[in-house]
């Protein structure tokens, strides 16, 4: 039963605050030892309109201010927090320490909910009863005993309840969401009771510094606090701008940039090292397969961006936590779940449509969501219809093209399908399957009819006719357990399929001396059937007042089976020489990757955070017979350890100074590892290596992140040098007078830079944010020899508003690539050296009565012929001016 009396106060815009006390709230039972107080704020405008008979509630946020304890403890809160179902408004935590509150951290708590549009919040103190200082400055901040302005939230109505509950520090993180939620719902009662009404709001915002990951340190944290460089971009993020894939944000992000065209194709790059050297994860599961080329990495267009709650990308050497190809660092690809209720039934979902003009792409989405008792589901699928996008007329380098081009086999035809269900056992323990299926037909890398640039150019297409991937999981988590060895514990087992075929059409004029219209054609098939088995448990153990231990150990065996044919013909000596081979290059094959990990998360003080951790991975690859291959099996071997430190040093409660240094590792794959044949093109003898040995890495960097109200700021410096770098280099032999290749350890890298970003945003709803990024790469063994694969200088901007009654927003953005002379660009049309170029951007959205939201970006807006740099050496513009709508009604 709860009873409650309130205090003769109402609302009035006359007075610039009020206290409603509501003294007595039996929540709980047992001996009373916190004192929960929930203080509602709220701007004095009008928070709710009744249309017909429902009411239509503004946006409130929530705000859980508890004071700083052991991990365990910050954990707990921060999953109640987490757990509970507030559907007015986003929640977060705030954590209080010593004696004091921070004016700085009120203010910067206060502006997370400001900047989401939210006019109002309901912040509930978990305070010891002894804790009077706190109570107190809380009360002076909120403005009970004080009235001070608080940021975006000038006038105040304010809730005081006092709560008589047992124990918290007791309370499961369930039972506490439950507690929480049940005690700020009727705080936010008694606030739409006292204020007069208004129009609903929704909350809007983008990707700011005070985001929480946990794929850095497998903790959640928020970013501001992790001692590591680390990106995220939220889901607002990506359904205002509707990217085709999650690596298409990274051009505008510093230290990011992408890797090939199209629609699918996209890859990410991370500090100027891309491919198998970067690991792609979906929700902490490896996507990466050891049958990629080195310097193709995974397609994240296999997980549709309408299903990523969230992207967050490490930037620096991740392999104590993720293993092998963490080089350059991990892109964490965060879908949406299935969300436990407190109780009830509930059904919602969503229904959506994308268009864009410069590849005429048509792509309808939708999800549903809901529970039913303790069993949770998500069922959500996307179909896409993309042709060849042409490239605007203009002048790029030396390439000069007097009409639009088109960019064959940049589009695409696929669809993917999710299904997802949790079901919760008890408070502490719950289990969920998962299921999903991309597949795509006729995906390409790109390329322009080289008759364009000129006599003599080859032409190479590289293909996949189809692509089809499915992929079973199976999760159980432990929650609270207290056992003497975990707290935590995640176990996860999946198994994949990847069955795909590869095309390499090159077709080569045979020279001036040759007969007119001589050619060389070369035409590969590549099928490959890839089967992985994974397995991941992973606990987390509380040690002391402040100290956890996160370890564990993950397994995962591709097994490839591979088909190979490859047909060459030469024209213009008469009849048509045909001559073919059967042979796979690369025979059937076990990839087999076992390791263990520890990490330490320490605060040896209140001010000094140190996370130290290491791993040991012992990895195997055999062959297996093999149609055609008359060889004995070959076995492969490599043992690899790894550590990290990584440090935090709080200077002042805005600004924190961190370092870090780890080593990394990369395994080489199965392509690397037992190719032997005709290269691809049909111009060298590649020649299997069973001597290769782990790539390794030592990343090191220093930073600095400032926050303070309305102002953020962080800036790097890192240096990455990788060692036994794998390169394929000529043996010196021939081999029926071609040249014969080997890869082998050789490289020796480096990768330097600075990264700065920072903004500022105003009451009003206005902001800024700009971002600057100097890249350089040095081949240590080759100082003369170029190696930039990416951008050498790169600024961003965006300046954005959001109106403050949430019913639109609007954003423009500039990205400046400045010149990169330090690239080999080989036979490119382009020339010796990539030149500049400014890409502008326009988009907006507006709500469309309740649940209906319209999206337009216009890309490219000056509609500029250029390619990113790591599309230059083989020519592959970008889209000319592009533009996207997008409709979204929820239901």
């Amino acid at each position: 039963m709860v009873e409650f009396q309130r205090a003769s106060a109402t609302a009035s815009n006359a007075n610039p605050s009020h206290w409603l006390v509501i003294p007595k709230m039996n929540l709980g039972s047992g001996r009373v030892a916190v004192r929960i107080r929930a203080i509602a704020i709220v701007s004095l405008v009008p928070v709710a309109v009744v249309m017909g008979a429902a009411p239509v509630l503004a946006q409130t946020g929530l705000l859980v201010a508890a004071q700083v304890g052991g991990s365990e403890w910050n954990r707990q809160v921060t999953e109640g927090v987490e757990q509970v179902q507030w559907p007015h408004g986003p929640s977060n935590s705030l954590f209080l320490s010593d004696a004091d509150v921070s004016d700085v951290a009120w203010e910067q708590a206060l502006q997370v909910f400001v900047n989401a549009g939210v006019r109002g919040v309901v912040v509930i103190p978990l305070l010891g009863s002894s804790d009077q200082r706190l109570v107190q400055r809380l009360r002076r901040l909120a403005g009970v005993d004080d009235p001070e302005p608080s940021v975006g939230l000038q006038r105040h109505v304010l809730l005081d309840v006092t709560d008589g509950l047992a124990d918290v520090s007791t309370l499961a993180h369930a039972e506490l969401a439950r507690r929480i939620e049940r005690l700020a719902g009727l705080a936010r009662l008694e606030l739409l009771a006292a204020m007069p009404r208004r129009a609903a709001e929704r909350p809007r915002r983008f990707y700011h510094l005070g985001e929480i990951n946990v794929t850095a340190t497998r903790e959640r944290k928020e970013e501001f606090n992790t001692p590591m460089a680390v990106t995220v971009l939220d889901e607002v993020a990506l359904q205002e701008r509707r990217p085709n894939n999650a690596a298409e944000l990274f051009t505008g992000i510093p230290g990011l940039d992408v890797d090939g065209v199209g629609t699918n194709q996209q890859r990410p790059v991370i500090r100027g090292i891309s491919g198998q050297r970067v690991l792609l994860l979906e929700d902490g599961i490896r996507l990466n397969n050891s049958r990629r080329r080195q310097e193709s990495g995974e397609i994240p267009a296999m997980v549709d961006v309408s299903e990523i709650n969230q992207v967050e990308v490490v930037r620096g050497a991740s392999s104590v936590l993720y293993g092998s190809d963490a080089v350059g660092g991990v892109v964490n690809l965060i879908t949406k779940k299935p969300t436990f209720p407190m109780s009830g039934t509930d059904f919602s979902g969503t229904v959506a449509y994308r268009y864009s003009t410069a590849d005429n792409q048509s792509k309808p989405m939708g999800s549903l969501a809901g529970h039913v008792g303790r069993l949770a589901f998500r069922v959500a699928g996307s179909y896409r219809d993309a042709e060849a996008y042409e490239a605007p007329a203009g002048r790029f380098g030396e390439v000069d093209l007097g009409d639009n081009a088109r960019v064959n086999d940049t589009g695409v035809r696929d669809y993917t399908l999710s299904t997802h269900a949790r079901y919760r056992f008890s408070q502490r323990h719950s289990a969920s399957f998962k299921y999903e299926r991309y597949s795509a037909q006729d995906a390409g890398f790109g390329f322009v009819d080289p008759e364009l640039f000129g006599d003599g150019l080859p032409t190479v297409q590289l293909l996949f006719p189809t692509q089809d991937i499915d992929r079973y999981i199976l999760g159980y988590d432990g929650e609270d357990l207290r056992t003497p060895i975990s707290d935590d514990i995640d176990v996860l087992a999946y198994y994949q399929t990847n069955d795909r075929l590869f095309t390499t059409n090159v077709t080569s004029p045979l020279g001036p001396t040759a007969p007119p219209g001589a050619e060389v054609r070369v035409v590969s098939d590549n099928f490959t059937e890839l089967d992985t088995y994974g397995f991941r448990i992973e606990a987390k153990k509380t040690i002391g007042v402040r100290q956890g231990l996160t370890y564990g150990i993950d397994l995962f065996r591709d097994r490839s089976h591979n088909t190979d044919t490859s047909t060459t013909t030469v024209v213009g000596f008469g009849p048509p020489s045909v001559s073919g081979r059967g042979t796979p290059r690369v025979p059937n094959a076990t990839f087999r990757s076992l390791g263990a990990f520890l990490q330490g998360d320490l605060w040896l003080t209140q001010r000094l955070n140190v996370i130290l951790g290491g791993r040991y991975q012992d990895v195997r690859a055999k062959t297996e017979d093999t149609p055609g291959i008359n060889e004995p099996p070959f076995n492969t071997t490599d043992r690899t350890f790894v550590g990290a430190a990584n440090v935090l040093y709080r200077v002042l409660e805005n600004l924190n100074v961190v370092a870090s240094v780890g080593r990394a590792f990369r395994s080489p794959n199965l392509v690397e590892r037992f190719f032997n044949g005709p290269s691809p093109e049909g111009r060298g003898q590649w020649i299997r290596n069973l001597e290769l040995k782990p790539e390794t890495s030592v990343n090191t960097e220093l930073g600095v992140k400032y926050r303070s109200q309305g102002v953020s700021f962080q800036g790097f410096v890192f240096r990455n040098s990788v060692k036994d770098g794998i390169r394929i280099e000529p043996t010196g032999n021939t081999v029926n007078e071609v040249t014969e290749y080997q890869n082998v350890n050789i490289d020796r890298l480096r990768f330097t830079g600075v990264e700065l970003s920072g903004g500022v945003s105003v009451e009003a709803g206005g902001s800024l944010t700009v971002g600057y990024t100097h890249l350089a790469a040095k081949d240590l063994d080759h100082p003369d020899t170029p190696l930039g694969d990416s951008y050498k200088n790169k600024l961003t901007a965006a300046a954005r508003y959001v109106d403050p009654d949430g019913r639109f927003w609007a954003e423009y953005t500039v990205r400046h690539n400045g010149l990169q002379d330090d690239v080999e660009l080989g036979t490119s049309p382009v020339g010796e050296v990539i030149p500049a170029f400014t890409i502008h951007a326009i988009r907006g959205g507006v709500d469309v009565f309740q649940r209906n939201h319209l999206q337009v970006t216009i890309a490219n807006l000056t509609n500029e012929l250029y390619a990113e740099f790591p599309n230059a050496s083989f020519f592959r513009p970008e889209p000319k001016r592009n533009l996207i709508v997008t409709w979204t009604t929820e239901f």
